[in-house]
């Protein structure tokens, strides 16, 4: 199984990422995870990425893309994976569907878990991320949404994307996206 998960700030991507993960026993891979390590570890791309993390912008299309490129190279994800927080633009949608192409490998589903604003922003205060401050998550939450709709509108077009009720407790989030994929998988 191979999908995207989608959501903005706060909305249970990577709380749904990990069931899901577990679920299917596949990697969950979080963009927000392999930039902090690759910042924390001073790599080349970490020390490019830091300074557009730390002003809570999205980091630039091709240096995604290239780490995108490395992580799904790896031994680990023969058998599929759940991608989280990412792609975040419409050209990433399409960067990544190249990259399949490439490396042999299809998404299954794109998986959106639609959750109102105001719960977003609440949601990613309550977390205590350190880049989780006020000002920083309403960018987050406002980029979310100008860059979301071209990407929802791509994975729509392809027949590949299930839209969620995100704001509900994750054993229903978790049990609706089971079953929506039970029964899409099941229409072929």
């Amino acid at each position: 199984m191979r999908l995207v998960i989608l959501g903005g700030s706060g909305s249970g991507k990577s709380t749904q990422a990990q069931r899901l993960g577990r679920h299917f026993d596949i990697p969950q891979i979080s963009t927000g995870e392999i930039l902090r390590e690759a910042i924390a570890n001073y790599s080349e791309l970490g020390r490019h990425a830091q300074p557009y993390v730390a002003r809570g912008e999205l980091v630039p299309d091709e240096m995604m893309i290239e780490l995108m490129r490395l992580r799904l190279k790896k031994l680990d994800v023969v058998g599929g994976w759940i991608l989280e927080g990412y792609p975040r633009t419409a050209f990433q949608s399409e960067e990544l569907d190249f990259l399949l192409e490439t490396l042999e490998q299809k998404l299954d589903w794109a998986i959106y878990l639609q959750v109102p604003q105001a719960i977003m922003v609440s949601r990613s205060l309550g977390r205590s991320l350190p880049d989780d401050q006020p000002e920083i998550v309403q960018r987050r939450v406002e980029i979310f949404y100008d860059r979301t709709i071209p990407i929802l509108e791509y994975y729509d077009r392809r027949r590949r994307l299930l839209t969620i009720n995100g704001d509900q407790v994750p054993d229903m989030v978790e049990q609706t996206i089971l079953n929506l994929l039970t029964s899409a998988e099941s229409k072929g």
